[in-house]
């Protein structure tokens, strides 16, 4: 029997109202509509500390490309798994080349900024002795410097938090633990996640790894170090955040599927702040199977985020992610209509035609039907910035002891702070009321037309909540990745993926890595780093910093 996709199930006016919740509150302790009445079939989970999040899955297990085989770097976190659970790799040996590469390239990357060589060497050795525990057993991660790590510094790059060694795990860290994943180490990121990664007077550390001897290029948002780290080989899938595109265009801009889920599905416990209704933690992975991996551990209740609670269960994420053949032809799993907004394919840049080849291929794999989808009336004015600043009082509120101290640990991003703690209630209670009015648009006068749709950009989805997924669709002349955004019903990343794993399916852009950097010194693996020299003449102006805020 074929199971449905979860957005068939999904009360989009639940969902409308928990969003109306949320935007009247932006506060912990509120009750919210359940979504999980939406089904008599839908239940919730609660996480309990110590348990495995992600059952092992037979569909988690890919056999390994041959090209992949000579070294443990090249393989996808699914093939690791395989290769783990074969017998024909350990954790240790996984661990040590994903070292060994840090020490070779991480000074020219600059991914990381805090590398945990010896701790993740004993967690693999543990790894090598404990009963396996599912895909993620041994597998080694890179966590965004806004998650908490126990005993670990967490600085989210920011003069703030410099010193500040958390008591706990994230939720989502735990629960990546907890199915066996080991953490290589803590990643750069813009100063709290405003811009692309920057040390917190603004001079820029890491650089894209597709072009990493230029570090002009822009590797995407805040969470470039995960992507850099992730894209240059030096960890097999990593965590992310996203309040303003910064899983989806790092992901872009390095070649890479990342999945930024519904608001709720991944708690933001542990996690340092920037908007209360637009944080949504995610990851950044090779290919649509890793990141479903990966959001199957992440996801769930959690007793201590209350937008975790009364959602759907989560759904078979690592199925979704299963490319279906009929003989040999790939095939959706479920009949999807892709929706196509106006300005997605327009002009002859090489993003556009990308795009059109994207949907020529994409076209032809039976179970899609590509539709045009209007945009929402006033889409312009309810996704501009007259509405959009309003996340910045959300930014500041939880910040204002440190406004009203030295705003000189704000660093570089320091106007954006001020900007939310000025703007008036009125414009807040306004800006509130037009994200609702986009979101009911959206849900109304798109997706009456359609089950995903494709975006020309990520901010939308970000403003109103709903999931998407950015993934690989080709390259420039120059050889720098194009990608393209997919966006979804409340909870539905089973389709998003689905489509996208098929779509990898008849394509090999996922498989593309970039070469390796110039090798320079071995930096020390169990240190904090300092801004690599080519990239010290770089430093983003107050201009640069307020733009990318946005």
């Amino acid at each position: 029997m074929t199971i449905e996709p979860l957005d068939r199930s999904v009360d989009r006016r639940t969902f409308l109202a928990r969003t109306a919740v949320l935007s009247a509150v932006t506060a912990g302790g509120l009750a919210l509509p359940s979504m999980a009445a939406a089904s008599s079939t839908l239940v919730t989970s609660r996480y309990q500390a110590g348990s495995n999040p992600v059952p092992d899955h037979p569909d988690a297990y890919v056999k390994p490309r041959p090209e992949a085989m000579a070294d443990p770097t090249e393989l996808t976190l699914a093939e690791a798994a395989w290769m783990i659970r074969s017998g024909k790799l350990t954790p240790e040996q996984l661990v040590e080349a994903y070292l060994a590469r840090i020490a070779a390239y991480d000074t020219t990357y600059k991914a990381f900024n805090l590398v945990l060589a010896d701790r993740a060497r004993e967690a693999a050795r543990s790894a090598a002795r404990e009963r396996r525990r599912g895909p993620l057993h041994g597998i080694p991660l890179a966590i965004k410097d806004n998650f908490y790590t126990k005993g670990v510094p967490t600085t989210a790059s920011s003069y703030l938090f410099k010193d500040f060694v958390p008591p706990y795990d994230a939720t989502a860290v735990a629960r990546l633990t907890a199915a066996g994943a080991i953490v290589l180490g803590k990643t750069q990121m813009g100063p709290l996640a405003t811009t692309r990664a920057t040390t917190p007077a603004g001079v820029v550390t890491t650089v894209n790894a597709w072009t990493p001897t230029d570090p002009g290029t822009d590797p995407g948002g805040s969470s470039t170090g995960t992507a850099t780290a992730v894209a240059g080989r030096l960890a097999t899938s990593g965590t992310g955040t996203q309040t303003g595109g910064s899983i989806a265009v790092p992901s872009n801009a390095q070649n890479l599927t990342g999945l930024k889920p519904t608001m709720g599905r991944v708690s933001l416990h542990g996690i340092i702040p920037l908007s209360y209704t637009r944080d949504h933690p995610g990851t950044l992975a090779r290919d649509a199977k890793d990141a479903a991996i990966m959001l199957t551990a992440m996801a769930g209740e959690d007793a201590d985020d209350p937008r975790t609670q009364g959602l759907p269960e989560v759904p078979d994420l690592i199925k979704a992610a299963t490319p279906v053949y009929n003989g040999r032809k790939v095939k959706l799993r479920w009949p999807t209509r892709i929706g196509v907004q106006p300005d997605f394919v327009t002009g002859t840049s090489p993003a556009a035609l990308a795009r059109q080849a994207f949907l020529n291929t994409v076209a032809a794999i039976p179970g899609v039907t590509l539709v045009d989808v209007p945009f929402p009336d006033e889409w312009d004015l309810l996704t501009g910035n007259a509405f959009n600043n309003v996340r910045l009082p959300e930014r500041s509120e939880a910040f204002m002891p440190y406004l009203r101290g030295d705003l000189r640990g704000f660093g570089v991003s320091v106007t954006g702070w001020l900007q939310g703690a000025l703007l008036g209630g009125n414009e807040f209670l306004t800006g509130q009321r037009a994200k609702l009015l986009l979101l009911e648009r959206v849900l109304d006068q798109i997706f009456s037309r359609c089950d995903v749709v494709m975006q020309s950009s990520y901010l939308p989805f970000d403003i109103i909540g709903l999931p998407e997924i950015a993934f690989p669709i080709g390259f420039t002349a120059a050889g720098v990745p194009i990608g393209t955004v997919l966006g979804g019903l409340p909870y539905g990343e089973d389709r998003l993926l689905s489509v996208v794993a098929a779509y990898q399916a008849v394509t090999d852009w996922h498989w593309r890595r970039p070469p390796n950097p110039p090798a320079t010194a071995p930096s020390s693996r169990a240190q904090r780093i300092a801004p690599a020299s080519a990239a010290d003449s770089i430093r983003l102006t107050a201009a640069e910093v307020a733009d990318l805020s946005q």
